[in-house]
């Protein structure tokens, strides 16, 4: 931490830096930009606005963005002129920490020191390099990936600033146009033109990002690690909330860190009874921590054993998130006639289901689940962790940046809940 002084002279400095000539990099998305905004700028009315401004205007531009930051909290805003990332640099498995220039935020954007970032799939899949990741990033090399976030707000770009200097936020990450046909009638989760942070644009394995103003959802009352997971967290809730929840049965197939999460939010949502099923002995055992009624082996017959548990009838809702074929046919054996299936489980290859049978004939509802609603979902998932939710259980390792080998091989084996990484450590 820092006081007031030390802010203003640190600011001074960063504005000696501002008026030096700009350096070119390589990647148009490491080419420095201003870091003091129009609105901070705003402040100090002979303050010049114009690229290569003198030293003076620029000390003076930064004296009055340590004003703003000495009320938005005592937070250690220095910035400096590099940070460690990870990168995706090359088309093979593995991933590089390097030492590159910290990104300047533009118009709309925010610049985040990040506190915590969190692995998921989608990470994994990088780092691995499968053919997914090849056919989605091979052009896009290097890349800077990660997306699950919460850190402080250090900087402003120009247009930017009703999220005030030195707010937790969280990432909405999906990049949306706000302006195609699923934007303008409320269905910004499934934009015609969606982009993914992390993956379309550099992400979040790195001390510093730059972020969207639309997409930061302010967490402050969050540690850094549940605010993280809200992303993923989002997921269950979706899936889970899509219709009432109240007093039905339901079945989660698939017990990684969102079907965990899945099962705690049924559970605090009042569900009558909760199945969870998962192949490995260590998900089940978290799965009846997180509030399971019974836990099933998912390598077993299941669904005969669900509808003896319910005395023939089957469940009211499945939250289907493993993807695995097997447990897809699952989900729509054990749901009752006329029930729900919520599917967001990413099968690996093309999935063929009996229409007729599974679905048509028994009056079955089912939702495919991709994101978070904006920001609908995000509301419900803040008044959950608010209300007493507690989903820290599901966060087994918390490892520095330059543990990320490990982090990935904890991934990799499936012997972990949700693995943390923080930027600031190691």
């Amino acid at each position: 931490m820092v006081g007031v002084n030390s802010q203003v002279q640190l600011f001074c400095k960063l504005g000696e830096q501002l008026a030096e000539p700009r350096r070119e990099y390589s990647a148009d998305k490491w080419h420095n930009r201003r870091v003091v905004s129009d609105r901070d700028q705003a402040a100090v009315p002979d303050a010049d606005p114009a690229d290569g401004a003198d030293v003076d205007g620029a000390a003076t531009r930064a004296a009055a963005a340590a004003a703003l930051i000495a009320t938005a909290g005592s937070v250690d805003l220095r910035i400096p002129r590099t940070m460690r990332a990870l990168v995706k640099t090359r088309p093979e498995a593995g991933a590089e920490l390097r030492e590159v220039p910290v990104p300047r935020p533009g118009p709309g954007e925010l610049l985040i020191r990040l506190e915590a970032v969190s692995l998921c799939g989608t990470d994994l899949h990088i780092y691995r390099w499968d053919p997914w990741a090849q056919g989605r990033l091979g052009k896009y090399l290097p890349r800077i990936f990660g997306h699950e976030m919460a850190g402080r707000v250090v900087a402003h770009g120009p247009g930017t600033g009703a999220v005030p200097l030195g707010t937790r936020v969280a990432a909405e990450t999906h990049l949306v146009d706000w302006t195609c046909y699923q934007c303008r009638t409320g269905r910004e989760h499934v934009c015609a033109n969606l982009r993914i942070l992390g993956v379309d644009a550099d992400g979040a394995f790195a001390e510093y990002m730059c972020l969207p103003e639309r997409n930061a959802w302010p967490s402050e009352d969050l540690s850094p690690e549940i605010a993280a997971i809200q992303e993923p967290m989002g997921n269950a809730v979706f899936a889970t909330f899509v219709e009432e929840i109240t007093t039905a049965s339901v079945a989660v197939l698939g017990c990684g860190p969102i079907g965990l999460m899945a099962v705690a939010i049924c559970k605090f949502a009042g569900a009558s009874r909760i199945f969870a099923t998962d192949v490995m002995p260590h998900r089940r055992e978290m799965a009846a921590r997180m509030g399971a009624d019974c836990v099933l082996d998912g390598a077993g017959d299941v669904v005969a054993e669900i509808r003896r548990e319910t005395g023939g009838t089957g469940v009211d809702v499945v939250l289907e998130m493993s993807g695995a074929e097997a447990a897809i046919h699952q989900a729509f054996e054990m749901t009752t006639n006329g029930g729900r299936v919520s599917l967001l489980g990413l099968p690996s290859r093309p999935v063929t289901i009996d229409l007729n049978d599974a679905i048509i004939f028994r009056g079955l509802r089912v939702y495919g689940i991709t994101g978070r609603k904006l920001w609908e979902t995000w509301y419900k998932t803040a008044a959950l962790l608010r209300e007493g939710l507690d989903v820290s259980p599901i966060i087994s390792h918390r490892l520095p940046l330059d543990r990320y080998a490990d982090a990935f091989d904890l991934l990799d084996q499936g012997v972990a809940g949700k693995v943390v990484l923080l930027p600031q450590e190691g």
